[in-house]
C-alpha cells in the first residue's frame, strides 16, 4: 500500500472511511483521537486510566519503519480525523508480530475494526508475518477456555514474558478474513472482556522497535 495513497471503503451503513498507513505528521490527529475516546474505551483498550499521550509515545506511534512496525489508520472523510487504527510490531520471532485495533466510539460497530485488519493483514503478509499475538490476563480462565474452542488448530495459547497468556492466532488467507478465526477471536474476546494486547504490555513492544533514522 503506497504511504501517499487512502484507500476508500464503504462500510455495512454506507458511511466512507479512508484508510492509509500512518504518517509522522499524524501526531496531532492521534492525540485529537485519543481525546475522543470515553474513559471506558480508554481503559479497556489500554488498561490503565491513561490521561495523555507523551512526546515519546506519540513519536512512537507516528515514526514507524512500515516493516517491522507497521500501523494503519481509518480517516472520516468530511473532516480528515482519525476514527480507528490498526497496527502490528514484529516480535522477537520474526514470523509473529503482536496486534492492536482501537476505534473511535462513535465508529465502533460498524466494521471499521474490520476493514483495518483486513488490510494490516495484506501488509504482514508482505513482510512475512504468519501469526498474530493477543494477549489475555491469565487469571481470565473463562476467556481462555473460549479461545481454545473458537479458534482450534493453526492457533494456540501460551505463558508470556508478563506473566499472562498469549494468543497466537494464525493469520486468514486473503480475502478470508471476516469468517476467520482470527476475527471470531477478536470479536469474542471483545465481548468478554479480557483486554486485547493493552497499552501497558503493548508499549514495550514498540519500545523494542526504535523508528528507523
Amino acid at each position: 500500500m503506497n504511504g501517499e495513497l487512502c484507500e476508500s471503503v464503504i462500510l455495512s451503513d454506507g458511511e466512507e472511511i479512508l484508510i492509509r498507513p500512518i504518517h509522522a505528521d499524524d501526531k496531532s490527529l492521534i492525540t485529537a483521537g485519543f481525546d475522543r475516546l470515553s474513559p471506558e474505551t480508554r481503559y479497556r483498550r489500554f488498561f490503565a486510566p491513561l490521561d495523555r499521550l507523551t512526546e515519546q509515545d506519540l513519536r512512537y506511534l507516528t515514526e514507524v519503519d512500515h516493516h517491522d512496525h507497521e500501523a494503519l489508520v481509518g480517516l472520516d472523510p468530511k473532516d480528515g480525523s482519525i476514527v480507528g487504527v490498526a497496527r502490528f510490531i514484529r516480535s522477537d520471532d520474526p514470523l509473529e508480530a503482536e496486534v492492536a485495533v482501537v476505534v473511535d466510539d462513535p465508529w465502533q460497530g460498524r466494521g471499521v475494526a474490520s476493514a483495518l485488519l483486513e488490510r494490516l493483514i495484506e501488509r504482514a503478509r508482505d513482510e512475512g508475518i504468519d501469526h498474530f499475538i493477543a494477549l489475555l490476563l491469565s487469571e481470565n480462565a473463562d476467556a481462555i477456555e473460549l479461545f481454545r474452542h473458537i479458534a482450534p488448530g493453526g492457533s494456540w495459547v501460551r505463558p508470556s514474558a508478563s506473566g499472562n497468556t498469549e494468543m497466537l492466532i494464525d493469520i486468514p488467507e486473503p480475502g478470508s478474513f471476516r469468517g476467520s478465526k482470527l476475527a471470531r477471536v477478536l470479536r469474542e474476546t471483545a465481548r468478554s472482556a479480557p483486554v486485547v494486547n493493552p497499552w501497558r504490555v503493548f508499549r514495550l513492544a514498540i519500545m523494542r522497535r526504535p523508528p528507523k533514522d
